[in-house]
């Protein structure tokens, strides 16, 4: 078990905020979208997304297994709480004053139970995929080629996402082909992403290791 020093859980806290940060940014901001090449449209949580898979390979890198599956156990409690939120303050009755805010607040809070489902399932079920496909290859690949690690660790979870969030939250209301290709297309969007999100992680790695090292050396 590493023994971290106090400037290594403070390390550790603020990855966990930017990572919590990532995960909400990605649900609540991806509701808009952007046009994009050949006339499909993207997400704006394309640009965020990517950071919530990439900070677990990031952590376990650092500090293992266990710490990163705790990253995503607080995601998926974080969300659940949120969730709840959301659905609480949608139950509760509009002041007069407030209904200017109305329409607008409702449209952007008022996730479906499907949609709101759909959501939890796909990130626990890839988020703990990213953690054990990581550590697959890391087995057999050793400590190095973090990049490659990552990346195809990246490509199965971010692939497990889109099909889950996809079919759950929308099977039945497009056809099946079209179904298809918004999958093919958001996964490939945020596998993209996050191989251009790389330098980051190395940048992040250096920065906590620095720290984990000085924590192993007491």
């Amino acid at each position: 078990m590493i023994q971290l020093t106090e400037k290594s859980y403070k390390k550790i806290f603020i990855a966990l905020a930017l990572y919590l940060t990532s995960l909400f940014a990605a649900n609540t901001l991806g509701l808009k979208i952007m046009p994009f090449l050949f006339g499909t449209h993207l997400s704006v949580a394309v640009f965020c997304c990517p950071i919530v898979f990439l900070m677990t390979d990031v952590i376990g890198e650092v500090y293992g297994k266990q710490v990163a599956k705790l990253f995503v156990l607080a995601g998926f409690i974080s969300t659940a709480l949120f969730i709840a939120y959301s659905f609480l303050s949608l139950a509760m009755p509009w002041s007069a004053d407030g209904e200017w805010a109305r329409v607008g607040y409702n449209q952007v809070f008022g996730l479906s139970v499907r949609m709101a489902f759909a959501s939890i399932v796909a990130f626990l079920i890839a988020e703990y995929q990213d953690v054990f496909s990581f550590f697959f290859f890391r087995a057999k690949f050793g400590e190095k080629f973090f990049w490659l690690r990552s990346l195809l660790s990246n490509v199965w979870s971010q692939l497990l996402d889109s099909i889950i969030f996809m079919v759950i939250a929308f099977a039945g209301v497009y056809e099946t082909k079209v179904l298809i290709s918004i999958i093919i297309s958001w996964w490939l969007y945020k596998v993209a992403m996050g191989f251009l999100y790389t330098p980051l992680s190395y940048l992040g790695i250096y920065l906590l290791r620095e720290r984990n090292e000085e924590a192993q050396a007491q």
